[in-house]
């Protein structure tokens, strides 16, 4: 299926969660993210429950250190 992250065109697995997404796109550094789908902020505690629906903009925002 096929699903917009940060603005780009990505195809998934059917059936991902936003957990298997960011196995995936991010790897294990997943210290400071924020997942929004369709603008609504998904908790961490329901990334491995919550199921990616075809078609859903997805935004993940990292934490960045600065001064």
């Amino acid at each position: 299926m096929e699903i917009q992250l940060n603005n780009q065109p990505k195809k998934i697995s059917p059936h991902s969660s936003v957990q298997q997404l960011l196995d995936e796109v991010v790897g294990e550094k997943q210290k400071g993210i924020a997942i929004a789908i369709n603008n609504t902020v998904i908790p961490k505690s329901a990334w491995t429950q919550h199921l990616i629906q075809s078609n859903d903009n997805i935004l993940i925002i990292k934490a960045t250190q600065g001064g």
